[in-house]
């Protein structure tokens, strides 16, 4: 009868604004939440990204995003004119490169940039996060969730990342990037947040600099995200050649 009694209480309890019940998030939960808020796991959208360099010159792209799954995705080049028509693939960890009337398409890696850039193409095409890593450790920073996280293979872009999160919108605002040998390679912020479609809330900007590339900065700009159903066909080398006929 105690017993009936406590847990009653409890639940009434647990109806009132501002009380927390139950037990709390772990950091795998969180990194879950966080891949979901960021992109859902099939859609489209746009990107534009800005190169900065120390003297102020800017060059600037638009790519024209699509993901599926968790492991593939496939960017389009709008423009500048020069690029328009390349398209890049990844399938997981391997990643490729078609220039029209150049062939078939070229093996690219994680570490280089098909903009140029403080981003590579791991941060261009990123897959969800749980994907790629583990979380070691989860505490409180500033006011945020801070995930320690360690990549699962030796084939990701960065062997450990530490990423402050935002506790109601559930989204990271920082992500310090390192290497294996413990030097920071890149941090990124995470700018803006707002509905940039599909009806969530999330980062439209994000921006990034580097101990590596001092002077220099780059900045991604995210819009129109919308949920789409694609073919596992369009995610083949052999169908970069017809992505743009998608739009």
């Amino acid at each position: 009868m105690r017993i009936a009694l406590k847990t009653a209480v409890i639940l009434m309890l647990c109806m009132l604004p501002g009380v927390a019940c139950g037990e709390p998030p772990t950091g795998t939960d969180i990194l879950a939440q966080v891949d979901r808020n960021l992109q859902p796991d099939d859609f489209e959208m746009y990107r534009k990204i800005i190169n900065i360099e120390p003297d102020g010159s800017r060059k600037e792209y638009v790519l024209w995003f699509l993901k599926k799954d968790l492991d593939k995705v496939v960017t389009l080049f709008v423009s500048p004119a020069s690029d328009a028509g390349r398209a890049t693939l990844r399938l997981g960890e391997n990643m490729w490169l078609y220039i029209p009337n150049v062939g078939k398409p070229i093996r690219i890696t994680s570490m280089q940039s098909v903009v140029g850039g403080v981003f590579n193409n791991a941060d261009i095409m990123r897959l969800d996060y749980s994907v790629e890593y583990d979380v070691t450790d989860l505490r409180e920073d500033q006011g945020q969730y801070l995930l320690e996280l360690k990549a699962k293979t030796g084939a990701v872009a960065y062997d450990r990342l530490k990423m402050w999160v935002l506790k109601d919108d559930r989204v990271p605002t920082r992500i310090d990037c390192f290497a294996a040998t413990g030097m920071l390679i890149k941090t990124l912020h995470f700018k803006e947040i707002k509905d940039i479609g599909d009806g969530v809330r999330r980062p439209s900007v994000m921006e990034t600099e580097s101990p590596l590339h001092k002077g220099y900065r780059s900045i991604m700009i995210s819009a129109n995200l919308k949920k789409r159903q694609l073919a596992d066909e369009v995610f083949t080398l052999n169908y970069l050649h017809r992505i743009k006929d998608l739009r």
